[in-house]
């Protein structure tokens, strides 16, 4: 099951939030803060973050930026209020993934949320079969000195598994051209 961390300093959208994502099976993790998230990423390894750009202690750019150093396969949501100022140019500087303004549709959120979880698993898988992933810091450690994974080993474990899966990626590919062709 994906885990999914949810920050934000509002208790109505934590429970909405969790509300909604339980719903469709998700496991919630949800915190208040910029600073009981970097606790809680070290403790449930999230697959995804949806985080408030505004957060106290540490904010939504700031936890994005962390987050991509320990872990660059986790994927990240920034929200923010229709209202507020969002610098969409420094959520992507700071790695984020995908923006939702608030008040937004729960279909919007989880068909924004599900892409994103299915490749921060398949990324993982792949780190986890060809990277030692660094060790994550003490929970409220800075970790600024974290290492990011080998370019190189990484290139390597995708053009492994685009080689073992291709084979069977062409045989689909022909069957579904033989069917149209009405061979």
């Amino acid at each position: 099951m994906s885990t999914i961390l949810l920050a934000d300093d509002s208790p109505h959208a934590q429970r909405m939030g969790e509300h909604i994502l339980r719903e469709e099976g998700f496991e919630v993790s949800t915190v208040a803060d910029g600073v009981a998230a970097l606790v809680r990423i070290a403790e449930t390894d999230p697959d995804l973050i949806i985080a408030d750009a505004f957060l106290p202690g540490r904010n939504g750019f700031d936890l994005c930026r962390q987050v991509k150093r320990w872990r660059p396969h986790v994927r990240v949501i920034l929200t923010a209020g229709s209202l507020e100022t969002f610098d969409e140019e420094e959520a992507k500087e700071a790695g984020c993934d995908a923006v939702l303004r608030k008040p937004f549709e729960a279909s919007q959120a989880v068909a924004l949320i599900r892409p994103l979880l299915q490749e921060a698993i398949l990324e993982r898988g792949l780190m986890e079969q060809y990277v030692s992933p660094p060790e994550m810091p003490a929970p409220v450690s800075d970790a600024l000195g974290m290492a990011r994974p080998d370019p190189a080993k990484v290139k390597a474990a995708v053009e492994d598994a685009l080689q073992k899966a291709l084979p069977e990626l062409v045989r689909d590919i022909t069957e579904k051209v033989l069917v149209a062709l009405g061979n």
